[in-house]
């Protein structure tokens, strides 16, 4: 008899030969530039459930555009596998046709000139009107938001994420869960949470003092659709308190916590759950892991890490959905539910060019009027790009923007090395254009953006490099905490991944003297988005503006500072 695992590959494979998924349609129409609403939102309707996904929206509510990375490295059993394929090899994986939109959306060369082509993606009124075709063609669809959501804008920032709740909440959700959104403080996340008119979910929010779960968020919430029981379980973002200021959330401990995962698995099944989806925001590897190590969850929905995968990926008998960042997509999954179990899957990575879609005309409105109070700061142009330099953040080890991030900070702070965080949010600014405040805010919002400025021993240096390389390049997901390298400038290095903690990073040389540095002597070091309370410095948007005005046409030479061994 055929196992129930044989069915879901063999639901896969006829995905991927008969392009279920939509990927590989599109992917040629694309390429004769025939895109069309109706082709992007075609979809075979199947079994008897539908879920639609997006996640990582940070706050991007207008088109953008948004390169995605050239190195995104795996380590481990995970070396060489998605989502850490990009480029050509992404391409040839996924047999995408070099000049199509699926090239522009879902890989990184070419960016600036397929862009002109193809123009921007996102904007949350074109999402609605993806989520309103789904769900007029199938009416109890789950809209399930992945977190990342109210964080990364400007006018996120100076309403406190309510411009993004108010445009969210016409799309109407039915769950969510978090990671960014913690950065708002707790009592403002309490707020929020209180009034939203769908489930605040995750399991792994504990109360800190108690260790026990939080009661502001539940761990799982049950749906009907499609004569199916269906339970989500939400996953917050683990490491909160790692990766992010403890102290703006000190009632709340997070964790990865799989075992009581399983419990609510367990739990959930045991109250008659047919389908469960857990909505995460683990990171993809993170998310792998947990699926061997919990048995019951029919779907992840990954966050977090920002991948975007034309086809979901087997991982026992669960799929894994990543549904990409910044609103450039939305996952659609329709599932076979039969007898209590998932049978089969049909899925659609769904591509929002935002020349091709409609915006809905009652989320438009909505989001002008939500920056209409800020339009004056938010149009304001500090700068341009030269027709050479793309602006752009993503990637392993550097990004355009972090390097101009990091020139400012060793210019307007008099200092000999910067670093910037390795965070994954913020969109691209193509070559030859204008740089507008909302630009640079897109870069640099947060609630916690002081510039410091402090001296550092070499030594200490060194040990930052190394606990970052850690968080990046440990074998165990679990033990990967952090988002890319941090970013640095003044400073060139060696790093070989494949090392472990301690002697990954080698070869550190201050570039301005090409002399080694030395464990022993202190160099004066300039940063942002330090975890530690009472951080004094200027906020990151006015020491980077300040730069961009003094330049008025930006160029950022490659970065050839860094040389990676192991990859």
């Amino acid at each position: 008899m055929i196992s129930r695992r044989d069915f879901l590959q063999a639901s896969m494979a006829a995905s991927a030969i008969v392009g279920a998924s939509g990927f590989g349609n599109w992917g040629k129409l694309s390429a004769q530039q025939a895109l069309t609403q109706s082709d992007l939102l075609q979809f075979d309707t199947f079994g008897n459930v539908s879920l639609i996904h997006i996640t990582d929206i940070h706050a991007q509510l207008k088109p953008i555009w948004f390169r995605e990375p050239q190195i995104n490295l795996g380590v481990g059993s995970n070396n060489g596998q998605v989502p850490h394929v990009t480029g050509a090899d992404f391409r040839r994986l996924y047999g995408i046709d070099d000049g199509s939109a699926s090239h522009y959306a879902l890989s990184y060369d070419d960016f600036s000139a397929l862009g002109q082509a193809y123009g921007k993606m996102g904007g949350m009124d074109r999402v609605a009107t993806v989520v309103n075709s789904i769900r007029s063609d199938r009416p109890d669809a789950l809209l399930l938001d992945g977190g990342d959501t109210w964080h990364g804008s400007y006018t996120c920032h100076k309403t406190q994420g309510q411009d993004v709740v108010n445009v969210m909440n016409l799309l109407k959700p039915d769950a969510m869960t978090f990671h960014w959104e913690f950065t708002l403080g707790s009592d403002r996340v309490r707020d929020i949470v209180g009034d939203l008119p769908f489930a605040a979910l995750g399991q792994n929010i504990f109360d800190a003092e108690w260790d026990e779960p939080a009661e502001d968020f539940a761990p799982y919430k049950f749906y009907e659709s499609g004569g199916v029981k269906i339970a989500v379980i939400g996953q917050a973002f683990p490491y909160m308190p790692i990766a992010n200021p403890g102290w703006m959330f000190p009632e709340y401990s997070f964790g990865i916590r799989d075992q009581r995962m399983q419990e609510m698995v367990d739990e959930v099944r045991g109250q008659g759950a047919e389908l469960v989806v857990c909505l995460s925001h683990n990171g993809f590897d993170v998310d792998k892991k947990m699926a061997e190590r919990v048995t019951g969850i029919d779907v992840i929905l990954a966050g977090h890490t920002h991948d975007a995968l034309p086809e979901p990926v087997l991982i026992g008998e669960t799929i894994v959905v990543a549904s990409g960042s910044n609103g450039k997509f939305v996952s659609r999954v329709d599932l076979d539910v039969r007898d209590g179990r998932m049978m089969g899957f049909r899925h659609k990575l769904i591509p929002i060019f935002a020349d091709v879609i409609e915006p809905d005309a009652e989320v438009a409105a909505a989001i002008d009027a939500e920056r209409a109070p800020f339009l004056d700061d938010l149009t304001e142009v500090i700068g341009k790009t030269a027709d050479d330099t793309l602006l752009y953040r993503r990637g392993n080890f550097n990004g355009s923007w972090d390097d101009l991030i990091c020139e400012a900070l060793i210019q307007e702070r008099e200092a000999d090395i910067s670093m910037s965080p390795g965070v994954r949010w913020g969109p691209s600014i193509m070559p030859g254009q204008d740089i507008t405040r909302e630009d640079l805010w897109n870069v640099t919002s947060m609630s916690y953006p002081n510039a410091y400025r402090t001296e550092m021993t070499g030594e200490f240096i060194h040990t930052i490099m190394e606990d970052v390389a850690d968080n990046l390049f440990n074998t165990d997901p679990y033990y990967q905490q952090g988002g890319d390298m941090v970013r640095v400038g003044g400073m060139g290095y060696r790093i070989d991944i494949n090392k472990p903690i301690g002697e990954r990073v080698t070869e550190m040389t201050l570039l301005k003297t090409g002399e080694a540095i030395d464990p022993s002597k202190s160099y004066v070091v300039a940063g942002w988005a330090s975890v530690n309370e009472g951080t004094e410095g200027p906020p990151i948007w006015d020491v980077v503006e300040s730069h961009i005005r003094n330049l008025g046409t930006v160029s950022v030479k490659p970065n050839t500072s860094v040389q990676v061994v192991g990859a």
